[in-house]
């Protein structure tokens, strides 16, 4: 890897393109700079969507902003990495078209997004997210709002929403956070994801948000009094942890399967009956990157049954790290591993493999290691126990994972040299949201009739019949 020092890179980019051309960071790994095929991509949309938004009698800009342009982005990465995307050239030109392949969108639960701090000023964001303060006062929906004219203070709660539930078909999301030196100073604190979490789920009158804890074990009894608060105070709905990156004065991480230092976390968790371990493994992070490997969630998953481990980013390395032609045979570091070590024990049935940044960052770099990476995490844990995340919103609004997730094909080759699945209308559906739900005991039906009555929805039906304006903005970091 370069160093880090020698990079260039910036916070955020705007992108005309509804489907990112650059891997974007989440503030954990150093991203890649823009590959030749990307850069193909991009060149490519731009030449088509000027030629069609001309037919259609609109700028560049404002066509891509629809959903013909999301069509003609997978268009273009067909056109450049083979055939992944199953998308129609009626698509982008026939908004009706696209809708009707479209259908009804499967639940969707979100178990890995994030909030940008109020601290993070983008020119222009604040007469669009007033606005939709404005248009919910308007409608009489919240009474609390009729003497509301807006703060800044309120806006990257507002951002998340726009991003999260209204330019996306997400149904729940669970917020997460960075760590920091301590659980309680993370990036975002317990405290402050619960407060997110009830504040959206009052506003809504629904349950829409869910939240993590954090827990830091090598600070033994604090650490476990504070899950103590975390519990019976702020009441959050798992938890989250960082083998690889210790708590300050801590020189190196820590294993899951350490019966010392993360068995007395695991059984308070499970005495506090908050029974979901997410665990960052992948994407290293700390001073010894081999604590990021999730080879330890098993003998852990063996000790405690009754405990879900939910392996965020399924152990990808992440693209700057790793040989991309040898990925494209199917040989994908820690995650390739971590898969063969599970066939070796099948009774095994407790570890869930999720998506977050690792579906974004490859469906855009190079689709064959997608492929490759999505049919050997299904072959080894099964569909039943892979859950959808995005990452967002340092990815900006999660509708273009959503669209690349429902389009994306697994080839007949790989399929059939491999043994991979192919990616049915019903798998991705256990994908999107079925397999979260059973996970946090989330009632899907009744949840399906809550979701059109309630206060978030209003907002979402007004601000569509305006017009919807996707900012197509990152907000993690980029190559410069």
């Amino acid at each position: 890897m370069s160093n880090p020092s020698s990079i260039r890179i910036r916070q955020g980019y705007t992108s005309a393109s509804p489907v990112p051309t650059q891997v974007v960071s989440n503030e954990e790994f150093l991203p890649p700079p823009q590959s030749d095929k990307q850069a193909q991509v991009e060149g490519l949309l731009d030449l088509a969507s000027e030629r069609l938004s001309k037919k259609l009698g609109m700028n560049r800009r404002k066509f891509l902003k629809t959903t013909g342009g999301m069509a003609l982005a997978f268009l273009t990465m067909n056109q450049v990495f083979g055939k992944f995307f199953d998308v129609l050239a009626s698509e982008a030109a026939e908004p009706q078209a696209f809708q009707e392949r479209k259908g009804e969108m499967p639940f969707i639960f979100d178990v890995q997004t994030h909030y940008v701090s109020s601290s993070f000023n983008q020119p222009g964001w604040k007469d669009g997210l007033l606005g939709l303060r404005r248009r919910a006062r308007e409608m009489g929906v919240n009474p609390k709002l009729s003497g509301d004219r807006g703060t800044m203070e309120d806006l990257s709660l507002e951002n998340y929403i726009k991003e999260v539930f209204l330019d996306s078909d997400t149904s729940i999301g669970l917020i997460s956070t960075p760590p920091g030196p301590y659980p309680w100073e993370a990036v975002v604190p317990p405290k402050e994801m619960t407060h997110i979490r009830d504040e959206i789920n009052r506003l809504t009158a629904s349950q829409r948000m869910l939240a993590h804890g954090l827990v830091m074990p090598q600070l033994g009894k604090v650490d476990l009094d504070y899950m103590d608060q975390q519990a019976e105070t702020f009441k959050v709905d798992a938890w989250k942890c960082y083998t690889g990156s210790p708590p300050k004065g801590f020189e190196h991480g820590w294993w899951l399967s350490d019966e010392k230092i993360a068995y007395p976390m695991l059984e308070k968790a499970q005495a506090l009956g908050i029974t979901n371990i997410c665990t960052h493994k992948g994407l290293p992070l700390g001073p010894v990157a081999h604590y990021n490997h999730p080879r330890d969630t098993l003998q852990a998953a063996a000790d405690f049954p009754k405990l879900n481990f939910l392996i965020y980013h399924s152990g990808f390395l992440g693209t700057s790290r790793i040989n991309i032609e040898e990925a494209k045979k199917g040989e994908i570091p820690w995650t390739t591993e971590f898969c063969r070590l599970k066939q070796q024990q099948p009774k095994l049935n407790n570890i869930y493999m999720e998506l977050g940044s690792t579906f974004g960052q490859l469906v855009i770099t190079e689709p064959v290691v997608c492929a490759h990476l999505l049919g050997q995490i299904l072959l080894a844990f099964g569909a039943d126990h892979v859950i959808w995340g995005t990452d967002s919103i340092w990815y900006g609004t999660p509708q273009w994972q959503i669209e690349a997730f429902r389009r994306f094909q697994m080839p007949d080759e790989l399929q059939e040299k491999f043994r991979y699945p192919a990616l049915t209308k019903d798998l991705k559906a256990q994908v999107f949201g079925l397999n979260a739900a059973k996970l946090f005991h989330v009632d899907i039906e009744t949840k399906r009739q809550d979701v059109p009555k309630d206060y978030l929805n209003h907002i979402k039906m007004a601000y569509l019949q305006e017009g919807p304006t996707p900012s197509h903005h990152a907000y993690g970091w980029v190559r410069g």
